[in-house]
């Protein structure tokens, strides 16, 4: 069988600075079936002249930021392979990332989703992500973040979600539950994503080999995840935990929500936290928007209750 192609696409808002980096990095892949598209967020810095010292880079210049989960969907559909990965412009690739993760989906055809092992750019021996979990609770995270890597996640094993930092995915995936959810704009796009891929029964494995190095919040971070993290949170548990779950864990759920609500205000004069309140109360304010979603969802439910819950880590009761 001749090697498939993969897409690696790379959504871009005014990261003209960290372009280079990223891109020389995908030069030096030692996979060669691949193909390269920035997608480039409608930036008002030197991005676009970046840009064109990378002729084998297909650019998408959008008009608009259509935040992460719209330029992933364009380069999506622009996309000629049947393989595609997701990657920050603030990364740097190992050379063997994208072999590692094309030799996974061989190894477990049962993936739809691939995660990356990925260290800090700047302390090259802590983690980012080693995979994401979601607690019963209702709060995702970044399995291993802020570790020193001392070798507890070089194995390879089934993770619940993958961090789309640094992340690769079927094309079938995609076919079967569609793209992302462009409500979700910035934040928690991947795991609504990986929700979606759970409940439909594919599966999402950590590839340790697949190493990215990735400087964190670097274009992003601040007020803005902030307050996207406050609503999405919500907007995760509005659109696709399952019905029978909430019934059992929803006092878990409403005790982890009230939590971060108390710790921002304890720390209102921070912006930071000022804007996690504003994004929880535009998350229960709007959350029918997302929670109309909920019938699609699951009408492409091939896992039960039990089974999704098997996959959930545990909350902080």
């Amino acid at each position: 069988m001749s090697e498939p192609l993969i897409s690696v696409i790379i959504p871009n808002w005014n990261g003209a600075a960290h372009l280079p980096t990223c891109l020389e990095a995908l030069r030096r892949q030692t996979y060669a079936r691949r193909e390269v598209i920035v997608v480039d967020n409608g930036s008002t810095d030197d991005s676009l002249q970046v840009l064109a010292r990378y002729p084998e880079v297909r650019i998408l210049a959008l008009r608009s930021n259509q935040g992460f989960a719209g330029a992933v969907n364009a380069g999506i559909r622009a996309a000629l392979g049947e393989l595609i990965a997701l990657l920050n412009n603030d990364t740097e690739a190992s050379p063997a990332w994208l072999e590692t993760l094309t030799a996974a989906f061989e190894r477990h055809p049962d993936a739809g989703l691939l995660a990356s092992k990925i260290l800090l750019f700047d302390r090259r021996n802590v983690f980012h992500s080693a995979g994401d979990y979601y607690r019963v609770d209702g709060i995702p995270g970044n399995r291993g973040v802020w570790e020193i890597d001392e070798g507890q996640y070089d194995h390879e094993e089934e993770v619940f979600s993958a961090c789309g930092a640094a992340a690769a995915y079927r094309r079938e995936l995609f076919r079967d539950i569609g793209f992302f959810d462009e409500d979700f704009f910035y934040s928690c796009e991947d795991m609504d994503l990986a929700w979606r891929a759970q409940i439909a029964g594919w599966n999402c494995w950590y590839v340790p080999t697949a190493v990215v190095y990735h400087k964190l919040s670097a274009t992003g971070g601040g007020p803005t995840a902030s307050f996207y993290d406050g609503r999405n949170f919500i907007y995760l548990i509005a659109k696709d935990y399952p019905t029978g779950l909430l019934r059992r864990f929803w006092p878990q759920v409403f005790r982890a929500q009230w939590r971060i609500a108390r710790e921002a205000l304890r720390a209102w004069r921070g912006t930071a936290a000022r804007a996690r309140l504003r994004g929880m109360l535009a998350g229960f304010l709007t959350w029918p928007r997302v929670a109309r979603k909920r019938p699609q969802v699951f009408a492409r439910r091939r896992r039960s209750d039990e089974a999704l819950f098997a996959r959930l880590t545990p909350g902080a009761f």
